[in-house]
């Protein structure tokens, strides 16, 4: 007797496993996703990938001024221009990833309705768009040590930790506003002004020194905390680093990320309907 010459697929139903061994048989959808993001990111500019530098390098200058000169925030006794800007760098790859991620499933309606694939390639490739911009803009740190005559110390070799620390965190809120995007479009407003509030909850125009010792274990629940400092410290040495506050960030990144894989997946079946 043959067999069923058709293939029948049925949405998941109910809170199923996160199949990732089937999401990396599309790895290379994944990555003509994210150049198609990249490109379109910079199509008909006048500047193109140097928006990459422009924003953070901008941020730097303004900040430095009014915070770093009017103000006069503590900077750890290193340049304020670099203390910004080495927060900013992170912040910058985190933000961006979020936005994009928090807005991919509705900004790709048009192939979710009528194309099969794993639907977390879609959030997951805005995310690694960002890390271009983020190689891009290192150049700029680069040149900021040699411009102010610091060198580069073994710790650096805890940047890679950092920066997955910044996409992970992205991804893991990047999937629950996306997939909430699909039922509440009210909700890529919010992603902007989460932003926003988040960007003044992490330790970036100053350091977490700043923070009441009692509370900075609360404060490291921001995963983000422990991302822009532990960056700062992996590339600047500023003080002793308190690895207590990685823990914290880790574990709510971890958190984070499985918590809107399942969530993701447990919407997956709707979003060709509703969106």
């Amino acid at each position: 007797m043959d067999k069923d010459p058709f293939i029948t697929i049925r949405p998941s139903r109910g809170w199923r496993v996160l199949d990732l061994a089937n999401l990396w048989e599309y790895r290379d959808l994944i990555y003509f996703l994210t150049w198609r993001d990249i490109k379109v990111r910079y199509k008909q500019t006048v500047l193109g990938a140097a928006w990459a530098v422009i924003q953070p390098f901008l941020g730097m200058v303004i900040f430095s001024i009014f915070f770093g000169r009017f103000a006069k925030i503590s900077s750890e006794g290193m340049p304020y221009p670099i203390f910004v800007y080495s927060a900013l760098l992170p912040w910058h790859l985190f933000s961006q990833s979020l936005n994009q991620s928090g807005n991919s499933l509705v900004e790709n309606q048009r192939i979710i309705t009528k194309v099969y694939f794993p639907r977390l390639a879609v959030p997951i490739s805005a995310v690694l768009g960002g890390l271009i911009d983020f190689c891009i803009s290192f150049v700029i740190l680069l040149g900021l040590l040699f411009y102010y005559e610091i060198s580069i110390t073994p710790a650096v070799l805890f940047l890679p930790l950092f920066v997955l620390m910044a996409v992970l965190t992205a991804l893991g809120a990047g999937l629950w506003l996306s997939a909430l995007n699909v039922l509440y479009r009210d909700v890529r407003y919010t992603i902007t002004f989460l932003i926003q509030i988040w960007f003044f909850l992490t330790p970036i125009v100053y350091p977490t020194s700043l923070v009441p010792e009692k509370w900075r274990l609360l404060y490291a629940a921001n995963p983000m905390t422990g991302v822009v400092e532990g960056f700062r410290w992996a590339i600047l040495r500023t003080g002793q680093y308190q690895w207590s506050i990685s823990l914290v960030s880790i574990s709510i990144v971890v958190l984070l990320l499985i918590s809107g894989l399942f969530y993701f997946r447990r919407m997956e079946s709707i979003f060709a309907d509703v969106i």
